[in-house]
């Protein structure tokens, strides 16, 4: 059994029109959710589960619509090699008001130019809710959106974060590709000789 609280306001969308959402994992995960609306309260009961992690990836689907993701986006957890990361901004600022306020404004960007070029250059989703910043993503889209994130938490300009992101995009395209580079080993001077 897991139990996970969601702010009130997003437990209308764990829920889904007519239960849709709450259906659709309950389907794809086969474990039972119980969800109390009034307090944000969810257990996620896996004694009937076939996969031993439909449990672990519901309770992370529901995770990541409670930092303000959609269902559509908190979906891509199904697959085994994505990933949700959470960072608390408070560990970078403090418990300031105000400092949380200007950094999520940092990472969000004018008119949201900053957390949608994370996005697109490093594959990844990025939620910015509360006092989380929250990524999903595989290994590489994760690596790379979790890097761009602390620096800017960190106080990076945001043109040295672009740098970096567009720098690690080749990465991500020699990744997709499936192109692994290998070094071609010497010629062993004894065999040359033969």
């Amino acid at each position: 059994m897991h139990y996970i609280k969601v702010p009130k306001e997003r437990v209308a969308v764990v829920i889904g029109k007519k239960g849709a959402v709450k259906e659709e994992i309950e389907k794809r995960t086969g474990v039972h959710i119980y969800i109390d609306s009034k307090d944000g309260d969810i257990s996620i009961d896996e004694s009937e589960a076939e996969d031993v992690m439909g449990g672990m990836k519901a309770f992370n689907i529901i995770r990541a619509v409670g930092r303000g993701f959609s269902p559509e986006k908190a979906m891509r957890l199904m697959d085994d090699d994505v990933f949700l990361e959470v960072i608390d901004m408070r560990e970078f600022t403090g418990k300031k008001k105000n400092s949380v306020r200007r950094i999520r404004g940092r990472i969000i960007g004018t008119k949201g130019k900053t957390r949608r070029l994370i996005e697109e250059l490093s594959g990844a989703e990025v939620s910015v809710y509360g006092n989380t910043v929250s990524i999903i993503g595989d290994f590489l889209e994760m690596d790379i959106a979790k890097n761009a994130v602390t620096m800017l938490l960190s106080g990076s300009e945001h043109s040295t974060v672009y740098r970096y992101l567009e720098r690690r995009r080749r990465d991500i395209k020699i990744a997709e590709m499936g192109v692994y580079y290998e070094e071609k080993e010497p010629a062993n001077s004894t065999e040359e000789a033969e």
